[in-house]
């Protein structure tokens, strides 16, 4: 900013020795715009310009190296400057112009009077008059500049000097020059212009470029001089402040100077609660609002607004609707002149005052930072919100300063093992040793056995798995070996968490169930029993033994006042939404019971979205393929939203679940685009993977990648197999596996996927899986064998919510009827599985059937050349048979089994009232028109 004591002035060309414009870096447009007055004045014709600009754009350096660049043009100069604490003086800056102006046109050796005694209301007229004579006297002798300095800040009487002048010096070689500041009030009597003498040349003075910033900061211009520039907005004082300050590593956008911050409040105390808003501003940074700057600043509104209107014209605070302070610097500098107390009791009042208007959480908790050594006991869980999307949005060292910042109140032994346990979270993202400490101290602050159990949970929850999940584990261990004195009712359900927590962050097979199951005979408190039989649920699920058992341990589970934490969690939650999709009432039971008000505990799973992903799996699993697309594609947008898609296992599922509708959809670029998006290297929980694999695996099979799809599949076997999961409904591989290798050519592959299907589904005994086995095992077997499979498979699915899969067996078993002859059959067969499959909205399977329905309604049209009757696939076959080929290189070469070719010929016998093959050739040729 300016200083208010401007060297070498006043300055006479006649007695200072010439010498070089001084250096102004990034001047050199406004210099010019000044030097082209030159002229004009030395022809005799008085010229003017005001130079503006902010507090410390270097309107008087600017002024200097005009001032020495006229004298070098011949100007007689004199300068005179305005003073803040002279503006109440009379004559002030008159009688600075004046002396300067008698060293020049007076005789030396003539006594001189004192322009001082001439001010006045006395002696106005005469001493306006002197004034103006002493202008004129030394513009006949030469060119003269006239300079004042922080002309807004001139007393009266000199504006009234100045102002008296200017029309009558027009014809006079006289070049005036001003400079003031940018926006502060006019003074009441005279106005800038009047003071300016003829249309002055108004000359704003911006703050620096790059370049121009970098040469004052003795930097290379680069990326750290643009950031100088703008914390300093370029302005010169700024930057000349802030270099000292700029050593290696710092962030120019926190640095500060206190001296800045003094100087600025000083000058502000010229304006009316100025000061107060300005630590206002100071304070409320980025949050700065009309009311909260009042608030803050303990001004009326009514006074409040002309203070920040005068502020914002000074250029010091933003015209805009948050009127935050012009540059960071510049706060910065303001916070360092303020005490350390006081700055804390203000960010703690303004995160009161925010908090109360419902400003973001993230907002609050920045000043309840800032509000060290205040003891605020609400901040507690603004702070710990705020902490937790920190850490969603990857910010851990963030949410660790809020975390610790919450430490800083005084807590209970619950809430400070929460926090504690929270922090180490937070810590193991940037440093592991420290949260092992966090977990450590969180355990010796154990208080109430229900509230620590209560934690743990909570935390077990609230982390996506790999070594977060690692972190949750240990701590809940230690946590339940300090619980076990209470028994098994007071340790039970946070065991059955931790299982979980264990089984689904396991790359390998799970932990033995059985080292569980001994400690949950005694149980009696109905908490503890409902996670008992979740456990059962998945140790049957796992084992793939029983649905009915499984279902039943699932209702147990889901049965009274259940919280619904074990089935928020994610191991869990998957495998019971793949086992319960088939089951209406239990699906809607779960989704009241996950359709919770409070965020979910993963940070990174949005409100609402488990009873969103759990009612698209189920009208996914029912074949309402639109509708299960709408509920994926509307969630996926939220975790994309979060940056969770391809991270968190929910929305990894989310995302792989809509893979797989998109396929069945027909929809493959869409498929295509999602799965470019995931990350399959990181991904490789257990379920995350794995339905990826078997996502892209369908795919890439649906688009011709069949190879390739086909390694997909088999992968995704081997890691179930791995874990130990032989539950055959959580992913349906092995049917698109052996579909995968009919197309390769490997039948004998795809005989034995079938065979191990149906095993695995005869054993679990659902519906679905049966068949769908069943289905498959139609697609191996040959003649009767293959027939009776998919009859037996559309029976299964008739009493199941599959659509989608009935209908394609459907379209398999007419597929073969119409192979095998019968077209009757298959025509209605058919009509139901296209009926079917639009339905449910499956375009590529809807045109396949349509397609076979179409070929076998050709198939009983009478060909055109003959006039038994015979079916074009009839003639063909008794075509081929009166040439002499086998029934065998006949449905080889027609792709159709020998019993297929043996009806076709039986009919075309009949048809042509001929006992066998031997009568073929006579027959055919009689029965051709025109034969």
């Amino acid at each position: 900013m300016d200083t208010e004591v401007n060297p070498e002035n006043p300055v006479s060309g006649a007695s200072v020795p010439k010498r070089p414009a001084p250096r102004l870096p990034g001047r050199e447009p406004e210099l010019s715009r000044l030097t082209r007055l030159f002229p004009v004045a030395l022809g005799g014709t008085a010229a003017s310009a005001v130079l503006a600009g902010e507090f410390g754009m270097g309107k008087s350096a600017t002024l200097r190296a005009a001032a020495a660049l006229a004298a070098d043009s011949g100007f007689t100069v004199a300068i005179a400057t305005g003073s803040r604490l002279e503006s109440h003086l009379p004559g002030g800056v008159a009688r600075q112009l004046a002396e300067a102006l008698q060293n020049v046109t007076a005789d030396p050796a003539a006594p001189r009077t004192p322009y001082t005694e001439q001010c006045g209301p006395a002696g106005e007229s005469e001493a306006l008059e002197h004034f103006f004579h002493l202008v004129r006297d030394a513009a006949g002798r030469g060119p003269l500049l006239l300079g004042i300095d922080n002309v807004h800040l001139s007393d009266a009487w000199s504006m009234r000097c100045l102002a008296y002048i200017r029309h009558r010096v027009l014809d006079l070689p006289v070049l005036i020059i001003l400079t003031a500041l940018i926006g502060h009030p006019p003074h009441r009597e005279v106005a800038l212009l009047e003071m300016a003498g003829c249309t002055p040349a108004t000359i704003t003075l911006n703050g620096l470029g790059d370049a121009a910033a970098a040469e004052i900061l003795g930097l290379a211009p680069g990326e750290l001089a643009s950031t100088c520039r703008e914390a300093t907005g370029g302005n010169p004082y700024l930057l000349h402040a802030l270099r000292p300050r700029l050593l290696p590593g710092a962030d120019p956008h926190a640095l500060g100077s206190s001296l800045i911050g003094q100087v600025l409040h000083t000058r502000m105390h010229e304006f009316p609660h100025a000061p107060a808003i300005l630590h206002a501003a100071a304070i409320a940074g980025e949050d700065a609002s009309f009311d909260l700057l009042a608030q803050l600043a303990g001004v009326d509104e009514l006074d409040a607004l002309p203070a920040i209107d005068t502020m914002v014209r000074l250029h010091v605070l933003d015209n805009s609707s948050r009127p935050m302070l012009s540059y960071s610097f510049v706060r910065n500098s303001v916070l360092k002149d303020m005490p350390q107390t006081t700055r804390a009791v203000n960010h703690a009042r303004a995160a009161k005052l925010l908090a109360e208007t419902g400003a973001p959480i993230e907002r609050v908790a920045a000043h309840l930072l800032e509000a060290t050594a205040i003891r605020i006991p609400w901040g507690v869980d603004v702070l710990r919100l705020s902490a937790r999307n920190a850490l969603s949005a990857g910010d851990a060292e963030l949410a660790s300063r809020h975390l610790r910042r919450a430490l800083d109140e005084r807590l209970s032994s619950g809430r400070r093992v929460a926090v504690l346990l929270q922090l180490a979270h937070a810590e193991f993202q940037v440093d592991p040793p420290a949260a092992a400490v966090r977990v450590r101290e969180a355990v010796d602050n154990i208080g109430r056995r229900e509230t620590a159990a209560f934690i743990a949970n909570a935390m077990l929850l609230s982390l996506c798995g790999g070594q977060d999940a690692r972190l949750a584990i240990s701590a809940a261990g230690q946590i339940a070996a300090r619980l076990d004195a209470g028994g098994p009712d007071a340790v039970g359900p946070l065991l059955s968490m931790t299982y979980l927590a264990e089984a689904g962050s396991r790359l390998g097979p799970p932990p033995e169930f059985r080292d569980f199951e001994e400690q949950w005979a005694p149980l009696t408190d109905p908490a503890a029993r409902r996670s008992r039989s979740a456990l059962l649920a998945l140790d049957t699920v796992r084992s793939g033994e029983s649905a009915q058992d499984a279902i039943a341990h699932f209702a147990d589970a889901l049965a009274g006042d259940s919280d619904g934490d074990l089935f928020e969690q994610h191991y869990f939650f998957t495998l019971a939404t793949a086992v319960l999709a088939d089951e209406p009432a239990h699906v809607d039971r779960l989704c009241r019971i996950l359709d919770v008000e409070r965020e979910p505990w993963d940070v990174h799973v949005p409100q609402g979205a488990l009873p969103t992903l759990a009612r698209g799996i189920a009208l996914q699993a029912g074949g309402d393929l639109q509708r299960a697309s709408v509920h994926f594609e509307s969630l996926l947008r939220r975790f994309d939203e979060r940056g969770a898609t391809t991270t968190c296992p929910v929305g990894v599922l989310c995302a792989a679940k809509l893979v797989e509708c998109w396929v069945d959809l027909g929809r493959f670029e869409a498929a295509t685009s999602l799965l470019d998006r995931m990350d399959f290297v990181a991904s490789q929980g257990l379920f995350t993977h794995t339905y990826l694999l078997y996502a892209r695996g369908r795919l890439r099979v649906a688009t011709g990648y069949t190879r390739f799809g086909f390694e997909d599949l088999l992968s995704c076997g081997r890691r179930l197999a791995h874990h130990g999961m032989r539950f055959p409904g959580f992913v349906p591989w092995r049917a698109h596996a052996a579909r995968a290798a009919l197309a390769l050519g490997q039948g004998e592959d795809a005989a034995r996927l079938a065979e191990e299907d149906l095993s695995a589904a005869t054993r679990w005994g659902a519906a679905r899986p049966l068949g769908t086995a069943l289905t498959t095992l139609g697609l191996v077997r040959e003649d009767d064998e293959a027939e009776r499979s998919l009859t037996k498979a559309i029976t299964a699915l008739s009493a199941s919510p599959a659509r989608l899969q009935l209908a394609t067996a459907l379209t398999e078993l007419g597929s073969l009827q119409s192979r095998h002859g019968q077209s009757e059959k298959a025509i209605e067969t058919l009509r139901q599985a296209v009926e079917l499959s639009e339905h449910c909205g499956a375009r590529p399977l809807a045109r396949r059937a349509a397609e076979e329905l179409r070929s076998s309604r050709r198939a009983l049209t009478p060909a055109k050349d003959n006039e038994h009757g015979l079916t074009r696939q009839e003639s063909r076959i008794a075509v081929m048979a009166a040439q002499g080929l086998t029934n065998r290189e006949i449905a080889t070469a027609l792709h159709l089994t020998r019993r297929t070719v043996e009806l076709h010929l039986s009919g075309a016998y009949r048809k042509l009232g001929i006992p066998g093959r031997a009568e073929l050739g006579g027959a055919l040729a009689k029965s051709h028109r025109g034969g």
